[in-house]
């Protein structure tokens, strides 16, 4: 029965959605906005539900006003390779000044070795500040199905790369709603709409004295 659900949330979160760009209005005296590029998963992409109530649309309304814009290039199904693969082009058309690494959770669920996330993350993390990004890593925690070993390791990967980097940390992006069942979908993975706000409100902490 536990290798049948752990199947079954492979499968929803390897779902591929098209990523997309946020543009919503900024302040009338925000000559030249600052870019927030947010690179994740389906957690941050707004998998099953509109987008536009996700906790990254949540942040983009909050942080207008300080003349920030943000870019959502978070995919569903995208993997911390996938993410390094990607970021250099993303650096090159958005010159971000703030970059939001949320990946890790694809890689955990396919048993990726702990030592491969760790040096994708570090790839994300050393490529945003060498072009003058400021970096917040969000870790995430996944399901036991490897064992207590990986478990550990998979959680000591974004610490090390966050150390070793000087990156601003968030141990765990679901820390406020993990333990609440009626925070999530059916799927029983993915926030549900009204757990947004409470995420976005446990990322602003961390995000605030970034800005």
């Amino acid at each position: 029965m536990r290798f049948n659900v752990f199947l079954s949330i492979l499968f929803l979160l390897l779902l591929p959605v098209t990523a997309h760009s946020a543009a919503r209005k900024i302040s009338a005296n925000c000559v030249k906005p600052k870019t927030l590029l947010v690179l994740g998963d389906s957690l941050s992409a707004g998998y099953g539900i509109d987008a536009r109530l996700g906790w990254v649309a949540i942040m983009e309304k909050a942080i207008a006003a300080q003349c920030w814009r943000v870019v959502n290039a978070s995919v569903t199904g995208e993997t911390s390779a996938g993410g390094a693969a990607r970021l250099a082009l993303l650096l090159k058309l958005h010159a971000p000044k703030l970059l939001l690494a949320e990946l890790g959770a694809n890689d955990g669920l396919r048993g990726l070795d702990p030592a491969q996330l760790r040096s994708n993350l570090d790839r994300i993390v050393q490529g945003a500040q060498a072009s003058g990004a400021k970096v917040l890593l969000i870790g995430i925690k996944i399901p036991p199905n490897f064992g207590a070993a990986y478990l550990s390791q998979f959680e000591a990967s974004f610490k090390s790369v966050a150390d070793a980097r000087k990156a601003t940390f968030l141990p765990f992006l679901l820390a406020p709603i993990a333990t609440d069942p009626t925070a999530f979908q059916d799927d029983r993975l993915h926030p549900n709409a009204r757990a947004q706000s409470k995420i976005w409100a446990h990322v602003e902490a961390a995000l605030r004295p970034m800005l």
